[in-house]
């Protein structure tokens, strides 16, 4: 039974192409390009015409579901080549208002007058994520779900006040929208 588990196929959308170089993955698609290492995970793969095959070789509990874990992180970069990722941010203030400022440069976002608050806060954008703004929104894009869903976790993590009741005190920047597209 754990022979027919330890085996999973992925069908490959026209216009996308996977690589393989023994352990490391590269997907291209119309967005862009994606490579990823799988050298830490006890997964084999192969590539027979549009079906990419994920398999372990004398699988047990464990292996089995490092295989469905390889499978949905190549299926996260097959839906990432081809459409692309996009998180939906939510800036939320009482009575200071808040102004949020992206330099694409230094790949960083800076938060200012958060609660009142002299210092600015700076949040670092995580690799090829791009971060726009739209009034009170902020948004997330990228081909990389990683890449976005960090950057949308790190600007929230920084708006978070410790010590006070959430349910009170709702200033914040919150994640209220993830969907896939660009």
């Amino acid at each position: 039974m754990l022979v027919e588990l330890s085996e999973r196929k992925i069908t490959i959308p026209d216009g996308v192409q996977i690589e393989i170089k023994g352990r490391r993955i590269k997907a291209t698609g119309p967005k862009g390009t994606l490579e990823e290492d799988f050298g830490h995970l006890p997964v084999h793969f192969d590539v027979e015409g549009q079906t990419l095959r994920v398999y372990a070789q004398w699988a047990r509990k464990r292996e089995v579901a490092l295989v469905g874990t390889a499978l949905a992180h190549l299926r996260n970069m097959i839906k990432g080549v081809t459409s692309g990722f996009t998180y939906k941010l939510k800036i939320v203030y009482a009575h200071f208002p808040v102004t949020v400022k992206v330099n694409e440069k230094e790949k960083k976002l800076t938060i200012d007058n958060f609660t009142g608050e002299k210092t600015a806060r700076v949040v670092h954008i995580v690799g090829s994520a791009k971060v726009k703004l739209a009034s009170d929104e902020i948004h997330v894009q990228g081909i990389s779900l990683s890449y976005v869903s960090q950057t949308a976790a790190n600007i929230q993590y920084a708006t978070k006040i410790p010590d006070k009741d959430q349910r009170v005190f709702l200033d914040g920047i919150y994640i209220f929208e993830k969907k896939e597209g660009m």
